[in-house]
């Protein structure tokens, strides 16, 4: 008997649709974006479902900018995007669209509804619209402009639409229901005037289409047959459905939209808009800042594409709202790189060893395993001298209970070499330690065969003085200090910038083994004992710049252990 694969609900809603011929067994999703600002995290799970489930199907992925608002949008976030999509691993070939490519269609549809009697041309302002919707527990009242002639509501959107109107003085509303529960139904504008020049069709318009009302239209043009969009759009489903009703297919099937609960991730800013606050102050570099959770931001942390998808297969696609940790994301970069990421000898945090009793002049040549976990990847050579740097963690003039590293008087192995032992501390004039000098055994070489004849507790990595390579490392932790994810759907700040932390970014002037000159910007490896890194764009050929990714401490895991 083979293993069932449990299919999720919007396959389940697909394969009711397949099964009842409903698209001709076509599968037709598009991906969305509005080109106002970079996209994060939660957008990844967005694109990996719409072309995933697509591609499971054999069928079809629109990339679809939703280029309606030109006060926010420009060509840069469009590039942006078509980056982060292709970097994800998904190709859209030669379904490239704008909802811009449709504005004459969508006003021309609006006209239709017009004369249908379903749209109207309204004077009140946004503040009155506001007031006039009523609330949850009473029905909106009717504008005093709703029962204008068809004939008077096609020359008022004809002279909006010629530029007669200032900003907000006229809008086009839906006809619907003013006392339906659905607030989203009580007539919601479709039309607005905005004079503002567009990146893709400059002055011609200086009226824009609401997202409610061109998103479905564009979806129905396109021939979308699952429109598949995130679960604070359900509320909004009636009013999508009544969009597209009047719309002609050739087929006479429209869309169908399907909501899934979006993604929230701990320690994240999941707003937009909040996103935006953290670039306009400088609290960050910009959008791709290794601290930000866009996509541009994580790709330069050092995330492959292939752990964010498998980060969006874990999660799953579910219909009710919840919270991910961010330790499974963490979980996912280390069980991507944990084969391939070759295995060096960084010193973070360095402070100069003297093994006094190691003769003067002399090097040794010792051989190093890349990836002790992939026999494959083979060994590198390594060097080793009288001078070496040690993590400064890794010493403790005064330890604590359970140190087991370096402290006066104690033994320590080094990593592929000798035992060594801590004789003397050397201090500057203000107090500092600036040398630490050691001892060693030389009978204690790794990998002779020979017995120092005692085991050591702590093993230290450690890089030889002579060749050291210095780089700047950049130890990033999480823009948030507490656990919680930021709420997207907050209207007010709450003062969101109070609870950034502080030491989301510490930089260190380190040593590193020789061999990271053979790596160039984006290569990706482990510092033993330290965590995942990748060498940053920001390096040049007389500067290494590094990034941690993530710590080696693998939360996720143990907390999984702890629940079985």
């Amino acid at each position: 008997m083979g293993t069932e694969i449990t299919k999720n609900f919007i396959e389940n809603f697909i394969d009711e649709d397949n099964a009842s011929n409903k698209y001709g067994k076509r599968v037709h999703t598009r991906f969305p974006p509005e080109p106002n600002g970079y996209l994060h995290i939660g957008h990844a799970k967005s694109i990996c479902l719409n072309f995933g489930i697509a591609k499971k199907y054999g069928g079809l992925t629109n990339l679809r900018f939703d280029d309606t608002n030109p006060s926010k949008e420009n060509t840069e976030f469009v590039e942006s995007i078509k980056k982060d999509v292709k970097w994800l691993g998904f190709d859209w070939g030669d379904r490239l669209y704008y909802t811009s490519d449709y504005f004459d269609q969508i006003y021309e549809y609006a006209v239709k509804l017009i004369k249908l009697g379903k749209a109207y041309v309204d004077d009140l302002t946004s503040e009155q619209i506001k007031a006039y919707r009523g609330t949850f527990n009473t029905p909106g009242k009717e504008s005093p402009y709703r029962n204008r002639s068809v004939e008077e509501n096609l020359r008022l959107f004809e002279e909006m639409k010629a530029g007669k109107y200032a900003d907000g003085e006229k809008v086009l509303r839906a006809k619907i229901d003013m006392a339906s529960p659905n607030i989203n139904m009580r007539d919601p504008v479709i039309y607005r005037i905005l004079h503002a020049t567009h990146h893709r069709t400059g002055d011609k318009w200086c009226i824009y289409p609401m997202y409610d009302f061109a998103h479905p239209v564009s979806d129905a043009i396109e021939r979308i047959t699952h429109s598949i969009c995130t679960l604070e759009f359900e509320d909004h489903r009636p009013l999508y459905e009544w969009c597209i009703q009047d719309w002609e297919d050739p087929e006479g099937q429209l869309p169908r939209q399907i909501e899934f609960a979006r993604l929230n991730v701990t320690k994240m800013v999941m707003s937009k808009r909040k996103l935006r606050v953290l670039v306009e102050k400088g609290i960050v570099s910009g959008w791709d800042d290794p601290r930000m959770p866009t996509i541009a931001g994580i790709r330069r942390r050092g995330y492959t594409p292939e752990s964010i998808r498998d980060f969006c297969d874990r999660i799953g696609v579910a219909k009710a709202d919840s919270v991910v940790d961010i330790s499974l994301l963490e979980y996912c970069i280390r069980e991507d790189l944990k084969l391939k990421a070759p295995r060096i000898m960084t010193v973070i945090d360095p402070i100069k060893v003297v093994i006094t009793d190691y003769p003067d002049g002399k090097t040794e040549t010792i051989t190093a395993e890349n990836n002790q976990e992939n026999e494959a990847m083979g060994t590198r050579q390594m060097t080793f001298s009288k001078n070496i740097y040690i993590d400064r963690k890794d010493f403790m003039e005064e330890p604590v209970k359970k140190f087991f590293r370096l402290a006066p008087g104690r033994e320590v192995r080094l990593k592929y070499a000798y035992i060594i032992k801590c004789e003397e501390v050397i201090k500057d004039a203000d107090g500092n330690i600036v040398e630490i000098h050691c001892s060693h055994d030389p009978e204690s070489m790794s990998g002779t065969g020979k017995n120092a004849n005692r085991k050591v507790k702590g093993t230290l990595h450690w890089v030889n003085a002579d060749d050291a390579v210095d780089i700047e490392t950049r130890v990033y932790d999480y823009l948030l200090k507490d656990a919680d994810t930021d709420d997207e759907e907050e209207t007010d700040s709450k003062d969101f910038l109070s609870q950034i932390n502080p030491h989301s970014l510490d930089v260190y002037h380190s040593k590193a083994e020789a061999c990271i000159k053979q790596y160039k910007a984006g290569d990706h490896f482990q510092f033993l004992r330290e965590g995942y890194f990748v060498i940053d764009p920001d390096t040049t050929e007389d500067h290494i710049v590094v990034n941690r990714i993530v710590g080696l401490r693998d939360t996720w895991a143990k907390m999984q252990k702890k629940n079985k």
